[in-house]
């Protein structure tokens, strides 16, 4: 599948977590996304080291088209030809490569690079990453993101690791333009009893969190 559909950043910026979807099988994936897209959220992560990934990523673009599709874990050029060749929209990796983040704003793709020291973060965007993915966030902490917009205030940070409802707001108010959200978003006790519901009003409550808080 052709990657021939954009990211849309208006549906990201109007609820800017991105749900990461990790180890899942599609047929529990399937109504966690109808769950979130219902709930008003629009970017989910299928991490490429999840049994089929890449026939997820093209079966989700094709059922939920208002939604962004991209792929997480990406570690290698292979991982990063793999996923876009089943259309991911927009990529996502744990550490920060040189030739994943090129090739992929090459191919306009939105890139989110993991990174850890303010030397990862600025490398990463002056190679021209969409935002840098705090990683991990929970180590680095609210404080960590304050201090690196100071100086360096036009970079777009998505702290991702860590990030709970207990935080989540915290991390917004402190610059972030979006967090990365897998076990505490994707509750595991909801997911095994089947409740897409009581997910689906767990997503919107984490929405909530930050509503007030999106400038969109």
């Amino acid at each position: 599948m052709a990657n021939n559909t954009l990211f849309s950043w208006e549906s990201f910026y109007k609820a800017p977590i991105v749900g990461i979807i990790r180890g899942l099988p599609m047929e529990t994936v399937r109504p966690i996304t109808q769950a979130y897209q219902s709930a008003g959220l629009y970017t989910l992560e299928i991490t490429m080291n999840t049994p089929d990934a890449a026939k997820m990523i093209s079966v989700l673009r094709e059922e939920f088209p208002n939604m962004n599709i991209g792929a997480g874990t990406v570690c290698t050029t292979d991982d990063l030809t793999i996923a876009l060749g089943a259309g991911a929209q927009f990529v996502v990796t744990p550490v920060l490569v040189e030739e994943i983040v090129k090739h992929s704003v090459a191919q306009q793709v939105p890139i989110f690079p993991g990174a850890y020291s303010p030397t990862e973060i600025y490398q990463a965007w002056i190679w021209g990453a969409s935002a840098v993915k705090i990683f991990p966030a929970t180590q680095l902490g609210v404080q960590f993101v304050k201090d690196i917009l100071a100086p360096l205030n036009e970079i777009k940070l998505l702290p991702t690791g860590g990030v709970s409802r207990e935080n989540i707001r915290a991390f917004f108010a402190a610059g972030a333009i979006g967090v990365g959200m897998g076990s505490s978003l994707l509750d595991k006790q909801l997911i095994k009893e089947s409740n897409f519901v009581g997910l689906e009003k767990h997503f919107v409550e984490m929405k909530s969190e930050i509503q007030d808080l999106i400038s969109i």
